[in-house]
């Protein structure tokens, strides 16, 4: 019988001896630290294929986004780091644009192995680590990235998350432009189908060339002067003279008598005599005693001469007071000038319909100070007629990014 319970004792003492052994703890641990890490390297992957995503424009759906609690937005701000639309809106793009990801929280004594397996697997992404206090540290590298207080308010961000920052620049916007598929226009000799504002028009090859009026190009002096060959033979006492780039035939002879110390000067702007004490003093061009009005529109090369009244009811005329030039822009007060627009300027209101400006042309659009910051379209749908237009977007509503009513009107896509 004592033999029997001393061959018991010996077996329970060499089961425990096995079971309790330092060879067999090791390897346990050594099991468990291989899981742990495999978990943690799945987070940083799961967050990386999210990150990555969100910058090429679709979204990674996968069972470890929702394991993991990881979110991914797009965040911008102005020059104030202040939380703005991460659109372009009148041309102008956010100062700066981020696309942040983050994980659920870690616990504190897996930091370390995190940090290891970032420096492995992503030692080039030098914001792909552990937010603490506001910064993003990453594996492998002693710098931090500071986090904007805006993105950490609107994300929520707290301290053990595993965060992936990326700065990226919006791309411009990139517009297409329909050409219709009629094109029986015929042009004549020296000019070439071209497709402008809407329509298809006849230019010639060479712009630069053509020169209004009675003026031929030099390329010497890279600039229009007046063509000799075209000077006309004045009669009846007359000599030529070039008047808005047009020879024309005025008499050089005194008709005015003048007081003394006072001589007759012809002036040019006004084909007519003037007494003047010092025939070689300017007058102030300032003042503006005579304004050329600037041509509009027209096809290349065409003579313009355009009469002091070209304005259209719905424009007002503006000086340069250095040049005396005039030229014609939109006025949004003559509205309600049933010349300018004939309908009731009620019906064109609320929120589908506004009212849009018909620009004729870029070149118009240029002087217009209004519209400097907007793209102005001059595409088919868009009348050039020089006045104000009812623009009824129906159900696609108005795109409020790219309008500015009364002068340009821009329906949503």
């Amino acid at each position: 019988m004592n033999i029997f319970i001393v061959i018991l004792a010996i077996l329970f003492m060499a089961g425990y001896y096995v079971m309790d052994a330092p060879s067999q703890r090791m390897r346990e641990h050594e099991t468990q630290f291989a899981v742990n890490q495999s978990d943690l390297r799945s987070v940083a992957q799961c967050a990386a294929a999210v990150h990555n995503a969100k910058m090429k424009g679709f979204e990674f759906d996968d069972i470890c986004v929702e394991m993991n609690y990881i979110i991914s937005e797009n965040i911008c701000m102005d020059s104030r780091m202040n939380n703005t639309a991460c659109e372009i809106v009148n041309k102008k793009k956010p100062a700066y644009s981020y696309i942040i990801t983050a994980t659920g929280i870690l616990p504190e004594e897996d930091y370390n192995n995190m940090l290891e397996i970032l420096e492995k697997h992503y030692p080039d992404a030098g914001t792909f680590g552990i937010f603490q206090n506001g910064k993003i540290i990453s594996g492998g590298t002693s710098n931090k990235r500071t986090v904007p207080a805006k993105i950490v308010s609107k994300m929520g961000l707290q301290d053990g998350q595993i965060v992936y920052l990326t700065q990226y620049d919006i791309p411009d916007n990139q517009y297409e432009y329909e050409t219709p598929m009629d094109d029986d226009i015929v042009c004549p000799t020296g000019t070439v189908k071209a497709y402008r504002f809407g329509r298809w028009q006849c230019s010639g090859y060479n712009t630069k060339t053509n020169c209004a009026g009675d003026k031929i190009w030099n390329s010497d002096l890279q600039e229009c002067v007046p063509d000799e060959s075209r000077k006309p033979l004045c009669g009846g006492n007359m000599t030529a003279v070039m008047v808005d780039d047009i020879w024309e035939c005025v008499s050089p002879f005194i008709e005015k008598n003048c007081p003394a110390n006072m001589v007759a000067r012809l002036n040019y702007n006004t084909l007519e005599w003037e007494c003047v004490s010092d025939p070689k003093y300017t007058q102030d061009t300032k003042k503006c005693d005579v304004i050329t009005q600037a041509a509009v529109y027209g096809a290349m090369g065409a003579t313009l001469r355009v009469p002091r009244s070209s304005c259209t009811d719905c424009e007002t005329m503006l000086v340069d007071n250095e040049t005396c030039t005039a030229t014609c822009v939109p006025d949004p007060t003559k509205l309600n000038n049933e010349r300018c627009y004939p309908g009731s300027v009620r019906t064109c209101s609320g929120s589908t319909r506004a009212f849009y400006f018909g620009f004729p042309s870029q070149e118009y659009i240029s002087g217009v100070d209004a519209v400097k910051n907007i793209i102005v379209p001059l595409d088919k749908q868009y009348s050039q007629n020089r006045k104000f237009n009812c623009m009824d977007c129906g159900e696609r509503g108005i795109d409020m990014g790219r309008s500015l009513p009364p002068y340009v009107v821009v329906c949503n896509e």
